[in-house]
């Protein structure tokens, strides 16, 4: 008789994964991403070690993978999850919102991979390239005219950042499109943006232009 209660790789092996991950600063949206993800449970509050030790163990190894051995895999889920926590990182005390709908000016209703609420309303929004070559020019402005869109609706009358980040690096005249783009709004301060571009390289994002 198999007993379903019984770790699958051992308490050893789950309180190794809980010892590293507790340096991390996980954000509590992806532990619940996470525990919805591989089924498991997960403690509302208390210490993270309590709250990692809580989840089952496909949670732990997932988290594993992502966080600490910065693993890949073909559909780019990791990486959207890296994504996630480093937005996160730059917002503290805010509410981080993912796969989010944004309407904007022309009625089109923008689904945003991130999206970063300050008293209720939106002040950032993010994109992540996690898989395929890295990011043109096309794409960058595509990026551009969506969150202008969405600046000048109803909902982005706070919204001051839009950071696009990749797992795979940006070519050049996409990033100085971006820029020039973005130059271009200078002048006009009732809708000013920040642009910034996050490229995830030795395992970290890190701000290429903004």
């Amino acid at each position: 008789m198999v007993n379903k209660g019984f770790p699958k790789f051992g308490m050893s092996q789950a309180g190794a994964y809980v010892a590293a991950l507790k340096n991390y600063n996980l954000p509590d949206f992806i532990l619940v991403l996470i525990a919805k993800e591989c089924k498991s449970d997960l403690l509302e509050r208390g210490r993270i070690d309590d709250r990692l030790q809580s989840m089952n163990d496909d949670a732990l190894e997932l988290l594993h993978k992502v966080f600490v051995g910065c693993e890949e895999d073909n559909a780019g889920k990791y990486a959207q999850y890296r994504f996630y926590a480093y937005v996160s990182s730059m917002y503290h005390k805010c509410e981080v919102l993912v796969n989010e709908a944004i309407p904007g000016a022309s009625g089109t209703n923008h689904k945003i991979p991130v999206a970063v609420k300050n008293n209720g309303m939106y002040i950032s929004v993010a994109f992540n390239k996690a898989t395929g070559n890295p990011v043109n020019k096309k794409e960058t402005v595509r990026f551009y005219e969506m969150v202008d869109d969405i600046k000048k609706g109803d909902h982005g009358t706070m919204l001051s950042d839009a950071i696009y980040g990749s797992s795979v690096g940006f070519r050049g005249d996409a990033l100085v499109e971006l820029e020039n783009l973005s130059k271009s709004r200078t002048h006009d301060t009732e809708n000013k943006l920040d642009f910034k571009t996050a490229n995830f390289e030795n395992n970290i994002y890190s701000v290429t232009k903004c």
